[in-house]
C-alpha cells in the first residue's frame, strides 16, 4: 500500500476520494468572499474599523464608531465576521458596518 492508496473524506461533496485526487483539486473554490462597507475583500487576521455606533445586545456596551478591531477571524458566512473586544465575549459583526484598515 502505498501513498497513493489512502483516501480522505471530502465534506463539500459528502464522498470518499482519493489523497492525490484532494491534493489535486483547488482548496478555496468553495470560499465565500466576504467583503466590508466599501468593497474590499476581508481575510482572516484584517484590522477592520467600524463605520457607525454599534449597540452590542447582551453586554449593555456600545462600541463607537472608528473603534480599531484587530484580528478578525472569517465564519464561512459572506456576512459575518467573527471578532475579540475587550470586555465581550463572542463579538460578531457583520460585515456591512466594517471597513478593512
Amino acid at each position: 500500500m502505498g501513498d497513493d492508496d489512502s483516501y480522505i473524506y471530502d465534506e463539500a461533496s459528502g464522498e470518499w476520494i482519493s489523497a492525490a485526487a484532494a491534493a489535486a483539486a483547488p482548496a478555496d473554490s468553495d470560499r465565500i468572499e466576504v467583503r466590508d462597507s466599501v468593497g474590499n475583500v476581508l481575510a482572516d487576521g484584517d484590522q477592520v474599523t467600524l463605520i457607525k455606533d454599534l449597540t452590542v445586545k447582551g453586554a449593555g456596551q456600545t462600541l463607537k464608531r472608528g473603534t480599531l478591531i484587530k484580528s478578525i477571524r472569517l465564519t464561512g458566512d459572506a456576512q459575518e465576521v467573527d471578532c475579540k473586544y475587550d470586555g465581550i465575549k463572542g463579538l460578531v459583526l457583520r460585515a456591512e458596518f466594517v471597513r478593512k484598515r
